[in-house]
């Protein structure tokens, strides 16, 4: 978790690299995937939407999100204050009869770079059976 923030950045610099080597501009935000939410050992992958699939190069791979149902939240604020909007998605989807499954997604739609915490844009989207 510590050196989350460092890793993502990394991770969106080689993968737009090699999206302008391949001509292709991303279809939405940049977003991280959580296989799980172990702060002590995060399971993460990052990338960005694009249109068709690509072919891979290293570490760099192409994968499908997959189809299906899906809460979502558009959360404005610190990335450290995002346990509350969670918690407020796990309480309406126990609240609606769905069950959280699979991959967490997090779409990053602006960077903390050149916007104040307080007006970070992020999407939440968590799978429901």
């Amino acid at each position: 978790m510590k050196r989350l923030s460092d890793t993502i950045g990394v991770a969106y610099g080689r993968i737009m690299e090699y999206l302008t080597e391949l001509g292709v501009q991303p279809s939405d935000a940049p977003f991280t995937a959580y296989h799980n939410m172990d702060m002590e050992n995060l399971d993460v992958e990052m990338g960005f939407p694009v249109k068709q699939e690509l072919p891979g190069q290293e570490d760099i791979q192409f994968r499908s999100i997959p189809a299906g149902k899906y809460a979502s939240w558009i959360y404005t604020g610190p990335y450290s204050q995002m346990e509350q909007p969670y918690n407020e998605m796990f309480r309406w989807i126990e609240e609606h009869g769905y069950e959280p499954t699979g991959v967490y997604y997090e779409y990053y739609y602006n960077s903390p770079e050149e916007t104040p915490e307080s007006e970070l844009l992020t999407r939440i989207v968590i799978p429901v059976k």
